[in-house]
């Protein structure tokens, strides 16, 4: 999964490199721009659904994200995973007092595939699909007590995610501002059922149905509102805000427990530096509520197998840079890069810590 990360990053690097060295020929004034649209005409890659097309108009984009979490945190507070072994009560009957597996690294990698299409100016339809590759580090701890590691162990699940469809409609537009509705549907195509090999406490190795946290999907259908708004000084400034949300329509899915709800705000401003190169910073807080109901399939020793350690309030920033290529056979194709860290977490119960993702993106629209 790295060597696959490190292989698009490379890919992406060379494209930027062969975007930016065109529009060095001209000299950073701009002379030769034959692109329809300029750098600044979207959102960082990082937001979806931000922006609409003129009737009959189409766009494909592509977008590879990577997210690394490392450590554990309880709230707000760094805990040690022999602390969490030795403290932190096993919800299930039968077993240990405490876990006795801690997970310490994860690693995310997230190909999404996304249509656009304008039947009329103030409606917009997007559909997106996603590919997701998960792998978690776990220390095992021997027996039923103590701070004594057995060993450690990976797991890693892959698939097809949840399917996402929407509908972008046109609020209102004037040459400043630009306010339209966001309102989807997430269909649940993502496996909710993965299974791997685990290290036991008990030096066995049995294959189990792995937690939430490494499932490819939700198993419910979830509505997507939101709203977005943005704004331009009509020269090189410009600006947005959107609001959306992830509600679960049904109680519980297939395996008997649906993911809490999820509410995102976020704004960011960008600088058009040339028509072909605009950077930009962005803010978002995002909160989630933890699992309600569970599988009763997940019962291992393990945090992320208690639904209560899902959800909570987290606050990041994001920083990015958009590119068009200007001209040559490549012109209009658009190129983008967004890297965020994380600025405040408030977590539910015990939970890996986010540490910081990177998001690179190609867009063409013809």
């Amino acid at each position: 999964m790295k060597s696959s990360f490190l292989s698009v990053a490379a890919a992406a690097a060379i494209l930027l490199f062969s975007g930016t060295a065109q529009a060095s020929e001209l000299n950073l004034d701009n002379k030769g721009f034959h692109a329809k649209s300029t750098a600044s005409a979207h959102a960082p890659i990082g937001v979806m659904g931000d922006h609409m097309h003129k009737t009959g108009e189409w766009m494909l984009s592509y977008r590879y994200m990577h997210m690394d979490m490392n450590g554990n945190r309880t709230g707000t507070t760094h805990i040690s995973p022999d602390t969490i072994a030795t403290t932190l009560i096993n919800p299930f009957a039968g077993g240990p007092a405490t876990v006795r597996v801690v997970p310490t690294d994860m690693t995310m990698d997230m190909h999404m595939i996304g249509g656009m299409y304008a039947p009329t100016d103030w409606l917009t339809l997007m559909a997106m699909g996603m590919w997701q590759n998960k792998e978690m580090d776990h220390i095992t701890y021997t027996g039923m007590a103590g701070a004594v590691p057995l060993g450690t162990f990976t797991t890693e699940s892959e698939g097809w995610s949840d399917t996402k469809l929407t509908g972008l409609f046109r609020l209102y537009q004037d040459p400043h501002n630009h306010i339209h509705a966001n309102l989807g549907l997430s269909v649940p195509t993502g496996s909710i059922t993965e299974q791997a090999q685990v290290l036991a406490p008990n030096n066995t190795r049995p294959t189990l149905r792995m937690p939430y946290a490494m499932q490819l999907g939700t198993g419910t259908y979830d509505l997507l509102p939101g709203i977005t708004w943005n704004g331009n000084d009509g020269d090189r400034w410009r600006w947005g805000a959107q609001y959306n949300a992830e509600i679960r329509l049904e109680d519980e899915n297939d395996e008997g427990y649906s993911w809490g709800n999820k509410h995102q705000l976020t704004g960011w401003a960008s600088y058009e530096w040339q028509k072909w190169m605009s950077t930009s910073i962005r803010l978002s807080a995002t909160e989630q509520s933890e699992i309600d109901g569970s599988d009763p399939l997940i019962t291992a020793p393990v945090q992320t197998a208690n639904p209560d350690n899902y959800g909570g309030r987290t606050f990041e920033a994001g920083f990015g840079a958009n590119f068009i290529i200007p001209r040559g056979p490549l012109v209009d194709h658009r190129l983008a890069i967004e890297a965020t860290v994380p600025v405040h977490r408030d977590l539910n119960g015990v939970q890996m810590e986010r540490d910081w993702s990177v998001m690179i993106g190609w867009q063409y629209a013809f």
